[in-house]
């Protein structure tokens, strides 16, 4: 199992590029590590805009695997707005073609 990552507490266009370089790093560090699945922790997001819900999005093409493992009321808000509420189902995996195992 892999360590979790946490999304930070402002997930904008502010923090999209620190925030990008910052999991782009754990994800291949999890990738050496060999971890098939990895853990994204949203429960500290406090504010988040299109621009972070982009950065999440985009896990979904980087070839792993991934799950949302908890998710604060903002970034659970903005799923359900953005038509991401299969996210925040906790029985969903993301896959890297976008779909959803359960």
């Amino acid at each position: 199992m892999s360590e979790r990552y946490e999304l930070p507490a402002e997930l904008n266009i502010y923090s999209a590029l620190d925030t990008r370089d910052a999991l782009l790093a754990w994800v291949a560090e999890q990738g050496r590590k060999g971890h098939d699945v990895l853990d994204i922790s949203a429960r500290d997001v406090a504010e988040i805009d299109g621009s972070g819900l982009q950065l999440v999005v985009s896990l979904s093409n980087m070839g792993q695997t991934w799950r949302l493992v908890e998710a604060s009321d903002a970034f659970s808000d903005a799923c359900r707005n953005l038509g991401f509420s299969n996210w925040i189902d906790g029985r969903s995996i993301k896959t890297a073609n976008g779909g959803a195992a359960v």
